[in-house]
């Protein structure tokens, strides 16, 4: 079958329609921005979506990512500002908000970046000494955020972060700051050796202290003892030569026998109990001692026994004890002239 010439006519009329149709309909997907040129001017920008433009006339300039994007910033050597030389890298995160000017007002949009990001870092980094640069990223990524986003502001983009990934010092440099930190550490604990040295002294010293307070306490409640023990017994001393001074008195001769017999028996405990005595000679006669026991004796009966009964009558004083001759005693008499103790 021919095609006359108006079915021809018809045919390219429909193909240019189609072609003209596909040519105004534009679709722009989520996350990017379209300018649109009308003779080579910008004119708008399209959102995402279907949209439709004048074709032949108004044509797509540039399609635009306005996603945030991560950018790679590159190893690089800073002099700090004590000449120190160090390798850093970093990564910068920006986002495109006005895409018209993103386009137009730069070229080479994330070569543009990039260089300003390592300019920058620079200029920050090596206005830091080198401890104030490995101690302070979090600042140092701070003044990169504040310069670099503010410079990237008429170009319609938004640096949203800038991080230092790593610091590298050179190695003889690192291997000074070890044994710097081993020095300081080695310090520290010199100071909390002599710290703790100190305190165990103190405390020591308290307790020293302690224990002597309390040991003259003792001393002094010791002594107050002793004293009221002597006062009691100085007192009953006192009690008893009263009484023997009453009996003497009243005329009790055996109240002098009495005490002449208990100094005597003290003074020959005495004798016996000194440690330079090992023989005690006693030139008197045992008669004596036993006379004396006999006049203690006496007095005992006559103190306890008829002063606690007063209606029993008084006994008639024994008379002189009679000397009796000499007995040779038992080698376990204590009161042997030739004993010894």
């Amino acid at each position: 079958m021919l095609l006359g010439g108006f079915d021809i006519v018809v045919i390219v009329l429909v193909v240019f329609v189609i072609l003209v149709l596909f040519a105004g309909i534009k679709t722009v997907p989520q996350g990017y921005r379209y300018t649109i040129e009308r003779f080579g001017r910008y004119t708008r920008t399209l959102e995402p979506g279907l949209n439709l433009i004048t074709p032949f006339i108004e044509r797509v300039g540039a399609r635009m990512n306005v996603m945030e994007q991560v950018l790679n910033v590159p190893t690089q050597e800073v002099i700090t500002k004590d000449n120190a030389s160090v390798s850093a890298d970093a990564v910068s995160f920006f986002q495109v908000l006005n895409a018209a000017q993103a386009a137009y007002q730069v070229s080479n949009l994330e070569n543009a970046i990039l260089n300003l990001t390592m300019t920058n870092i620079r200029s920050v980094m090596g206005s830091m000494d080198l401890d104030e640069l490995l101690s302070n990223r979090d600042a140092i990524n701070d003044r990169l955020l504040r310069v670099v986003d503010e410079a990237v502001q008429p170009w319609g983009i938004k640096v949203t972060r800038v991080e230092i990934k790593d610091i590298q010092p050179p190695r003889d440099l690192v291997d000074a700051m070890a044994r710097q930190m081993k020095a300081e550490r080695e310090k520290r604990a010199q100071v909390l050796e002599a710290e703790g040295a100190r305190n165990a002294q103190i405390l020591r010293a308290e307790g020293a202290k302690q224990s002597a307070i309390l040991q003259a306490e003792g001393q002094r409640e010791a002594a107050f003892r002793n004293a009221e023990a002597r006062e009691r017994l100085a007192e009953a001393e006192a009690k008893a030569t009263k009484m023997v001074s009453e009996a003497i008195a009243a005329g009790d001769v055996q109240a002098i026998n009495y005490f002449v017999a208990q100094k005597y028996t003290e003074a020959l405990a005495s004798i016996g109990s000194a440690p330079n005595s090992k023989i005690v000679m006693m030139p008197m006669e045992a008669s004596s001692i036993l006379g004396s026991l006999g006049g203690i004796g006496a007095i005992a009966r006559e103190v306890f026994g008829e002063n606690n009964n007063p209606s029993s009558p008084p006994r008639p004083s024994p008379g002189p004890v009679r000397s009796t001759p000499p007995v040779a005693p038992p080698p376990s008499n204590p009161f042997s002239p030739n004993s010894e103790r």
